[in-house]
């Protein structure tokens, strides 16, 4: 890579996806793609006035086959090359987007660089492709500074389809339109249209210059039980008595309402007695938990259920498999789940 102070440097990482496919003109299927093949089919590419560098996995993966250990790996690339470039651009697949970008918010703690997700519903070489659009406008955010030369994003965020958003309040809400992700509970970082229009008072920016420090421990020993109309007691009971098991995200109804049924109320007392992280998160898009407005809601509250707020399944699972993963205490845990630590959560 090319050096120069003045001059922003961008890290492209290719991690697989839709957006990296490419077809071969010989046979017709769609294969990852290179770099240099990249350029090719985007040569827009060339007309930035910055340096782009890229780094691809050995092996491309399918995004359902993200894991924990696929985090790591991206957490140790960033690490590993933090002082190089100015930002970083992931290439990801977009059934697991909204879990990554949520697992890197937690594993990359004083971050003061943008680390930005996209992908795209076609693949790069299509003639109608969303990719291009989201690989082309996430490099010139990655490289956007502020009037003080810092980047303006200073966090881990999701671009697609015109909007910059907070990459651990994202959801994946359509498989079929470009407009793929949502950020229901937390103003978009920017919408993009002619210009790219900024939303400062929404992004995270730090003054304290605290230096990057990875972590790179997941606890994958988790599970998310979604409450639904007729649920069977031996369904609750089976999940809840998994060996080794550390959190559990429950989906509820509403403001965080669940059947008003002994069983089910006996089942999470003695899960949250033996140790078991319950933490209640809404199946609406929308909204937040309360558990003291109605009586469902506070009964659940008794059987030692934690209230997850307007947090995301996707950042709640992550930020179990986070805290349990610093080896904390249970009561360690379920203190960290009741408080904002990268902004996954609104308190009020």
């Amino acid at each position: 890579m090319k050096t120069n102070t003045a001059t922003p440097s961008i890290l492209l990482v290719y991690t697989g996806g839709t957006i990296g496919m490419i077809e071969n003109p010989v046979t017709g299927a769609l294969e990852n793609f290179s770099f240099e093949q990249l350029k090719k089919h985007v040569p827009e590419l060339q007309k930035f006035n910055f340096y782009i560098d890229s780094w691809q996995f050995d092996h491309p993966m399918d995004s359902s086959d993200m894991d924990a250990k696929a985090w790591c790996m991206l957490v140790d690339i960033i690490q590993s090359n933090y002082d190089r470039y100015t930002g970083f651009v992931v290439l990801h697949g977009t059934d697991t987007m909204a879990f990554t970008a949520s697992a890197l918010s937690f594993m990359l703690h004083g971050l003061s660089k943008p680390v930005i997700l996209t992908g795209s519903q076609l693949p790069i070489g299509v003639i109608r492709t969303d990719g291009k659009e989201n690989l082309l406008t996430s490099l010139e955010i990655a490289a956007a500074s502020r009037p003080d030369g810092k980047p303006m994003v200073q966090e881990v965020c999701v671009y697609f389809e015109n909007k910059l958003m907070r990459g651990n309040r994202t959801t994946k809400l359509n498989a079929e339109d470009f407009n793929a992700f949502r950020s229901y509970n937390y103003p978009d970082l920017a919408t993009v249209g002619i210009h790219i229009r900024y939303n400062l008072n929404a992004i995270h920016y730090d003054n304290t210059e605290t230096p990057l420090t990875v972590y790179t421990e997941m606890n994958t020993n988790v599970a998310v039980l979604k409450l639904f109309p007729g649920i069977q007691e031996m369904v609750v009971r089976s999940v809840l008595s998994i060996e080794g098991l550390k959190g559990v995200v429950l989906e509820t109804y509403g403001s965080g309402n669940a059947p008003r049924k002994g069983w089910l109320l006996d089942c999470l007392s003695e899960a949250t007695n033996r140790g078991v992280v319950i933490v209640n998160v809404t199946q609406c898009k929308s909204g937040m938990v309360d558990m003291d407005r109605y009586e469902t809601g506070y009964q659940l509250k008794s059987a030692g259920v934690l209230s997850g707020y307007d947090i995301t399944t996707e950042a709640a699972l992550t930020k179990l498999m986070f805290l349990f993963g610093q080896h904390l205490s249970v009561d360690e845990v379920r203190q960290e789940m009741m408080h904002s630590i990268v902004g996954e959560i609104s308190m009020e």
